[in-house]
């Protein structure tokens, strides 16, 4: 019908990544403001201000079930958020540049992030600790993705390559090249 049902009103500054919940009862939105705010999308009015950033908010994604949100920021950290209550859980440190992207894999055992350090991260999303370094490409990791098994990690660079990874082993086991510039997503 083309019909606008709520207008959101909150941030501070541009909204520049969104998401909808698997349930699509929640909206996120990520802003150049250093926060994320949840909108209830039935009652048209935000549910929670996610704050903890120390710059721009350019990635967010929730899990599978919902009940968690990722945020990957310029301040080079990625933040994992309780959706029910709002609480950081997590601040996932170790990338030496901005994020770009990051995603949970289908059974949300696990994140993965890409940076502008030109690298691509594995974490344990229960715990948030560090399990991998893929460090492949020669610029900027500008987008990452699991396959829906989650046995598999794709990228995209600037240096006009993608790449994919076996989760388990860690190991690539495919070098997508041919494109004549960077590859921004990848899917």
């Amino acid at each position: 019908t083309g019909k606008c049902f709520y207008t959101f009103r909150g941030h501070s500054a541009e909204i520049v990544c969104l998401s909808f919940n698997p349930q699509s009862t929640l909206l996120a939105t990520g802003s150049m403001d250093t926060t994320a705010k949840l909108w209830d999308l039935e009652k048209g009015e935000e549910v929670a201000t996610l704050n903890g950033h120390s710059a721009e908010i350019i990635a967010l994604s929730f899990n599978t079930t919902g009940d968690r949100i990722i945020t990957g920021s310029f301040d080079h950290t990625v933040a994992v958020w309780d959706v029910g209550t709002g609480r950081l859980l997590h601040t996932l440190i170790g990338h030496r540049g901005e994020i770009s992207s990051a995603q949970f894999n289908w059974d949300c055992s696990l994140i993965v992030t890409g940076s502008m350090d030109k690298t691509c991260m594995l974490w344990d999303a229960v715990t948030g600790t560090h399990i991998a370094t893929l460090a492949a490409h020669s610029k900027e990791v500008l987008d990452v993705c699991f396959d829906y098994a989650g046995q598999r990690i794709a990228t995209a660079s600037a240096d006009g390559s993608a790449r994919v990874y076996n989760a388990v082993t860690k190991q690539c086991i495919a070098k997508l090249e041919g494109h004549e510039d960077e590859i921004s997503k990848v899917s």
